[in-house]
């Protein structure tokens, strides 16, 4: 039996396992810490309203081990810039025993990086509410307004604005993880130019999937110190259930010595009710990873 086979199997068996009477291990984040090298958490705007503090209790209804919280919103540019909403968010996974998994600034996708000078004090500030909040990586969006593909002027911008803030995240051992369109060279190419262990790829499965490249060649070309972290996602379509391979996915992540967060975002049907799609989705997801 080669490695893939292995995977398929375990993937067959832990589906298994999930629909057995065995619901209180699945739950047991500490148990599956233990077993596993990696843990599965959901942006908050996936399971609920960006922002929303309640996605902790939605997170521990659906089994998961964490969310990835929104820095602001359109509606308040501030949100967990505030040291009391810092407070509520933490009281919040404490109440539910579901951990804060990252941080995100998808904000950035309306008003972007590339040219707005508001955002420059949103990017040094998350630093700040990461190492508050306890978590390593701050996920900075580059879609819609944001889009770095055919635009070198903004992505020169960029670079400039991230090398000026990447000591500030060295220092406080936070990463800047680059979410984009851009092909796996292309990441490099900034990475490369800002020259900084602060900054890395956020690697999207889906995005990349979409945009045709060859993922599993990407993540290995990436390997575990450019890649900070990864979303798992499928756009109207349940994770295992659509264009991402996830064993093949798991298989490079393997290769790289990869560990860590997985994200789960999108990957809800159209007309099917997203709790119901993520209990799924984090059953697959556990059969596969963990």
């Amino acid at each position: 039996m080669n490695r893939r086979d292995a995977l398929r199997y375990s993937l067959g068996t832990g589906l298994a396992v999930l629909s057995y009477p065995a619901q209180a291990a699945i739950n047991n984040r500490e148990w599956l810490s233990l077993k596993s090298r990696f843990r599965i958490g959901a942006c908050d705007w996936s399971i609920g309203p960006a922002g929303d503090s309640n996605a902790f209790a939605v997170a521990k209804q659906i089994g998961l081990d964490g969310v990835q919280v929104s820095l602001n919103t359109r509606t308040d540019t501030e949100h967990l810039r505030r040291a009391t909403m810092q407070q509520q968010v933490k009281q919040a996974a404490q109440r539910a025993g579901v951990a804060i998994s990252g941080l995100a600034i998808g904000l950035l996708n309306e008003i972007p990086y590339k040219s707005d000078p508001r955002t420059e004090a949103w990017v040094a500030d998350s630093v700040d509410v990461a190492k508050a909040l306890g978590v390593k990586n701050v996920l900075l969006a580059f879609f819609s307004n944001n889009d770095l593909r055919n635009d070198p002027k903004g992505t020169q911008v960029v670079i400039d604005r991230l090398k000026m803030v990447a000591p500030k995240a060295e220092k406080a051992g936070v990463v800047l993880g680059i979410e984009s369109w851009l092909s796996a060279p292309e990441h490099v190419a900034i990475l490369d130019a800002v020259g900084s262990p602060a900054v890395k790829v956020y690697y999207d499965v889906c995005n990349s999937t979409v945009m045709g490249y060859d993922i599993f060649k990407e993540i290995r070309a990436l390997g575990k110190d450019r890649i900070c972290e990864v979303h798992l996602k499928e756009n109207g379509h349940l994770l295992g259930k659509g264009d991402v391979d996830l064993v093949e996915v798991r298989q490079a992540l393997d290769d790289i010595g990869y560990e860590g967060w997985l994200q789960l975002e999108g990957a809800v049907p159209a007309g099917k009710p997203m709790l119901e799609s993520y209990i799924e989705n984090n059953r697959t997801v556990r059969a596969i990873f963990g």
